[in-house]
This record gives C-alpha cells, sequence and structure tokens, in this order.
C-alpha cells in the first residue's frame, strides 16, 4: 500500500526524505539569489578593472608624449638665447673691409668682443663653464694633450699652451681642452 508524504509524516512523526542531491525550495531560491549577487559583483569588478586598465594606458601613452616632447624641445630656451649671437655674427660679417679702413676694422673687433661676451652671458644661463687651463697643473680628466714640450719656464706636469678650450656643462666635460703639455728637460 502506498502512503502519500503528508501520510508517512503522520504515521512516524517524522519529515519524509528528499531525494539524494536534491535541496529544499527555499535553499536553492537563495542559493540562486546569492549567485545573482556574486555574478553582479563579478561583472562590477570586471567593468571596474577594465577602466582601470584603460586609464592606466593612458596615463602611459601621455607620458610617452610628454618625454618625446621634452627631448624634442629639451634646448628651446637655450636655442632662443642663441640666436641673439647669431645675429650679431650676421651683423659683423656685413662690415666692409675691403678698403682696409682702420675704423671699420676697430668696430668689427668691438662687435666680436662684444657676441664674445653675450654668448659667454648665454653660457653661463646654461650652466656652459669654458676650461682654459693655461699654466694650471695637467689633468686628464679634463684637459687632452696632444704633444709635450721642454720649457724652463714651466713645471713639468703643466699647461704650456691651449690649442683648444674645452667646455663643461655644469660639472661633466662636454670637451676636453686641447692642450701642450711641459715635460722635464731631458738632461734633468
Amino acid at each position: 500500500m502506498t502512503t502519500s508524504p503528508d501520510e508517512s509524516v503522520q504515521k512516524n512523526g517524522t519529515a519524509p526524505e528528499q531525494p539524494a542531491g536534491e535541496l529544499p525550495a527555499p535553499e536553492v531560491s537563495a542559493l540562486e539569489k546569492e549567485l545573482e549577487e556574486v555574478r553582479a559583483q563579478a561583472t562590477e569588478n570586471l567593468d571596474k578593472f577594465l577602466r582601470a586598465k584603460a586609464e592606466t594606458d593612458n596615463v602611459r601613452r601621455r607620458a610617452e608624449n610628454e618625454v618625446a616632447s621634452a627631448h624634442k624641445y629639451a634646448v628651446d630656451r637655450f636655442a632662443s638665447e642663441i640666436i641673439a649671437v647669431r645675429d650679431s655674427l650676421d651683423l659683423a660679417r656685413a662690415v666692409d673691409l675691403s678698403a682696409a679702413n682702420l675704423e671699420a676694422v676697430a668696430k668689427m673687433r668691438e662687435g666680436l668682443e662684444l657676441t664674445l661676451k653675450l654668448l659667454d652671458d648665454v653660457f653661463g644661463k646654461f650652466g656652459i663653464a669654458v676650461l682654459d687651463p693655461a699654466g694650471e697643473k695637467f689633468d686628464p680628466t679634463r684637459h687632452q694633450a696632444i704633444s709635450m714640450v721642454e720649457s724652463a719656464d714651466v713645471p713639468p706636469g703643466n699647461v704650456v699652451t691651449v690649442v683648444q678650450k674645452g667646455y663643461l656643462l655644469h660639472d661633466r666635460v662636454l670637451r676636453p681642452a686641447m692642450v701642450v703639455v711641459c715635460k722635464a728637460p731631458a738632461g734633468e
């Protein structure tokens, strides 16, 4: 004889057993609700991640563009300052020297002196210093010896002649000074 579930509860006082693997309906709906919440949270987190990744990519691209621009226009201030020196040299070139006019030569010399002063001012603004080591002790980190000569007037190891001046950018050597260095006379 078959009994209904209600009858089995009434006969032995316990609830009928669930088939294996099945959950009661209230638990299933609670789990389905929780699953939907977790899916919504996962979708929201994925959206946040994608937005953050896009923002990071944009920041990286902007930084790369700024660095490229900085490299390209790094000498902008220097270039605008050096233009005045170029203008001054153009004026000096325009002086008529064909008549061997002493007044024109004097003006040319004065113009060249002013141009050199202007150039030195520009160098000073940008941390460029001239290396003119005449009479100083030879320094291989700042000077390049191109020859050696004997001299009784200058101590051995000192610079006798500066063939070409050197330049420093702050403390870094841009170009070493090309010098002739004194050596001890052969008899000593």
